[in-house]
């Protein structure tokens, strides 16, 4: 029998077939012939002689996908498209709100050539960046002017270093809370140079506290909306309207760090409790912190938007130049406020489906499955969360499709192609449609079936 080995084909003819080209686009060909030669040098050390062309086919047959992990583990993994069926709409693991199905191809081409980003092709001089999302952020919040940072977290200390640098900022005590990354309001207030000065206890305060702490190094009065938490129980908070009353009577700024970006009310009970952009301005609030990737629905951004006279201080100030956003931050921005304007339906909608549609739509999922995985699923309640921040202890009733199955199927769904991340209940994997696209339902069912596909009938169940 002849040796195997004698049959392994060259790296050049390897690399000449489709089986590479992915992997040549992800990490250039001159590193993937090094790699295809380390493994085949491999392949040849272990592969025992005695073998027959049948071995080869299948040691040949897994070595792109060898290739692919070394270079990985080398040169880092690249981001995954990830289905997300947890539940949670705005998971920051995978990347907060997902935008809207075609967007990007809609601004390719304010990406893939110049744009007029600043300039002002009238005269041909140079323009400012935010003046063409200051009118529609101002005409979608009421707000006199508005500047887009980084991230709520850079909006805040734009405006604390702005207004507030080495002079006190007064705040509830049970309002220093810590967001995402162990970040804490306290240790911003710290960088920006404020001096923090606490006001009543972990679960009550009064207007009178805030009086109280007013002297002549206080700069501002700041309240901050919790995200991730609430306290419930005994328990006395101080509303904007009434800080702005106060601050209007001892000539302080009010800044509120709303978060979460929703822009005017809601007409789901969920975020009825969460004041909007628009109500905070309007009962008077100076400046208001907020997120351009959370309930807004858009990238990654901090908004900055109330009386002009303080944003204008804000403008120019030097870090205003270092949190600003790049080009592809306003172009995504600016298409999903013009949405917003014109009452556009954006992806976040989707927790909130019609209950029949929704029913229907979850019974065909469960239809397009191999029958023996279908027929041991079923639809369970299940409920959803806005996520990142906004509404933690408002759930939103509904449904979802249940499996059997325990750690091991999450895994496998985690691992597949395209990756999908659900989640467990009592023996059940759960994947909740209400985060998923339309769209990719047919993807989610072959992830789905993938990932139960050696399963026994016995481990089904």
């Amino acid at each position: 029998m002849q040796d195997p080995r004698r049959a392994i084909p060259s790296v050049d003819r390897l690399l000449a077939g489709a089986a590479f080209d992915a992997i040549v686009g992800l990490y250039g060909r001159g590193s993937v012939r090094v790699q295809v030669g380390h493994e085949l040098a491999e392949l040849r050390r272990r592969l025992p002689a005695a073998d027959g062309p049948e071995a080869l086919a299948a040691e040949l047959a897994k070595l792109p996908a060898r290739v692919a992990a070394a270079l990985a583990e080398r040169h880092g993994r690249p981001l995954s498209r990830v289905l997300n069926a947890t539940g949670i709409f705005l998971h920051t693991n995978l990347g907060r709100a997902p935008l809207p199905r075609g967007l990007t191809a809609e601004v390719a081409g304010l990406l893939e050539a110049g744009c007029d980003l600043e300039m002002d092709l009238t005269s041909g001089q140079r323009g400012e960046r935010n003046a063409r999302l200051r009118p529609l952020l101002t005409s979608l919040t009421g707000a006199e002017d508005g500047l887009v940072v980084n991230n709520a977290a850079a909006a805040l200390v734009l405006a604390l270093a702005t207004l507030a640098a080495g002079r006190e900022v007064i705040v509830a005590r049970g309002e220093l809370v810590e967001i995402g990354g162990s970040f804490r309001i306290p240790d911003i207030l710290a960088t920006a140079g404020a001096r923090l000065v606490e006001v009543g206890t972990t679960n009550r305060v009064r207007l009178a506290d805030y009086e109280a702490a007013i002297g002549p190094e206080t700069s501002l009065l700041l309240k901050v909306y919790p995200s991730n938490y609430r306290i419930t129980g005994f328990v006395a908070t101080v509303a904007a309207e009434e800080l702005v009353a106060l601050g209007a009577r001892s000539g302080l700024p009010v800044l509120v760090d709303e978060g979460s970006g929703l822009l005017s009310p809601s007409v789901h009970p969920e975020l009825g409790g969460h004041p909007s952009i628009r109500e905070l301005l309007a009962a008077g609030v100076d400046l208001v912190a907020s997120s351009g990737d959370k309930l807004l629905g858009g990238p990654q951004a901090g908004l900055l938007l109330g009386r002009g006279q303080w944003l204008e201080r804000c403008r120019r100030h030097p870090l205003a130049r270092a949190l600003r956003p790049g080009r592809v931050t306003f172009v995504l921005l600016e298409r999903i406020l013009q949405r917003h304007l014109a009452a556009v339906p954006l992806p976040i909608e989707r927790l909130w489906p019609e209950p029949e549609a929704h029913r229907r739509r979850l019974e065909t999922l469960r239809a397009t499955l191999d029958p023996r995985l279908a027929a041991r699923a079923r639809i369970a309640p299940a409920s959803a969360f806005v996520g990142g921040g906004a509404a933690p202890e408002r759930p939103i009733a509904g449904e979802a499709l249940a499996l059997p199955g325990h750690e091991v199927q999450l895994a496998r769904l985690r691992f597949g192609a395209p990756p999908v991340v659900a989640y467990t209940r009592e023996g059940w994997v759960l994947v909740d449609l209400r985060t998923v696209d339309p769209e990719d339902d047919g993807l989610l069912a072959t992830a789905l079936d993938c990932a139960w596909s050696d399963v026994s009938d016995e481990d089904r169940s």
